[in-house]
């Protein structure tokens, strides 16, 4: 079994890899060559942790394996990344273990890759102000993808704690991007695109702070009970997402289900718009939303490919179980 660490994760993953693992997945799932398995995924009891492991099987790609770990809100006080987790991966046609890949760097770039591809997409091409609302480890991950899918010109962010938008700042510096921070009501007057990547539990964005023409990337709900959109804001969108069932039991769109405001009918998946055969944004004026719920066909997806990677990357290191 080969184990791939975090710090040749981070030099072989990079955007492009990821984009290119991500995309194809959500087109096999689309057309029905691959399956996510049920998570399990709960607060642990402990720490304030939440806990889950989430599998699947790739026909087309022969990815099979399973990812667990979760979110430590307290690691970041440690100089621990909060998201922690890894991926194992299996042998499609013997069942025997074949690689163990560290999940941090993975995850979010996989989670960044998800958003750029609804961004692509789905945001009207004259899309040029993009918003950010967290500011979290994965927020950079997330605008850096968002800004390689449109010729942004400028970005407007918010996050609960607004000393935490510096870490952002630096990033749109290095991207050459003019970065402002901003209160919500400015941000959702003046964004094309929208990125939400919290953990919150309570809404964030409402109705009232969307325009008409706006795209969403909701990316931080994924666990019953979160939230970061009204649920009359996910109703008045066309709305999409990785997978249907996640997106209305633990994803953003679990809210407006429970309410009645939408059904499960009406959230198309984010692969068929990647194939053709289910139409994305109809009018420049639509309201679109990506629900982001994270599923294990990406991490599986992107494990599959830091191997390949890694197999032509030089010696590794392997373990005789």
């Amino acid at each position: 079994m080969i184990v791939i660490p975090e710090h040749l994760v981070e030099k072989l993953f990079t955007a492009e890899a990821a984009f290119e693992a991500v995309e194809a997945v959500f087109a096999a799932m689309s057309r029905r060559e691959a399956v996510n398995f049920p998570v399990v995924r709960d607060m642990i009891g402990h720490a304030d942790a939440v806990y889950g492991i989430k599998s699947g099987f790739d026909r087309a790609g022969l990815a099979l394996g399973l990812k667990a770990g979760g979110y430590w809100p307290g690691n970041a006080q440690k100089g621990l990344t909060n998201h922690q987790s890894a991926v194992l991966l299996f042998d499609a046609d013997t069942g025997r273990p074949t690689a163990i890949v560290s999940g941090n760097h993975l995850t979010a770039m996989r989670t960044a890759a998800a958003s750029a591809i609804s961004i692509r997409h789905l945001a009207r091409p004259d899309a040029r102000v993009l918003g950010m609302v967290g500011a979290g480890h994965q927020a950079g991950f997330q605008m850096r993808a968002a800004l390689a899918q449109r010729d942004f010109e400028r970005i407007v962010a918010w996050n609960l704690h607004p000393e935490m938008l510096d870490r952002l700042a630096g990033v749109a510096a290095e991207e050459g991007v003019p970065f402002e921070a901003v209160e919500l009501d400015r941000l959702g007057a003046e964004a094309d695109v929208i990125v939400t990547i919290t953990s919150s539990f309570a809404p964030i964005l409402k109705r009232c702070h969307v325009r008409p023409g706006t795209h969403i990337a909701a990316m931080g709900t994924d666990t019953k009970g979160k939230q970061e959109l009204d649920p009359a804001l996910v109703a008045a969108a066309r709305v999409f997402t990785d997978e249907v069932a996640q997106s209305a039991s633990i994803g953003e769109c679990q809210h407006a289900v429970a309410a009645g405001l939408i059904s499960r009918e009406d959230i198309g998946e984010i692969g068929a718009v990647v194939t053709g055969t289910r139409p994305g944004r109809q009018s420049a004026d639509d309201i679109t939303l990506f629900d982001g719920t994270g599923v294990a066909l990406q991490d599986l997806a992107g494990a599959a490919r830091v191997v390949e990677l890694a197999r032509g990357a030089g010696p590794l290191v392997t373990v005789d179980l």
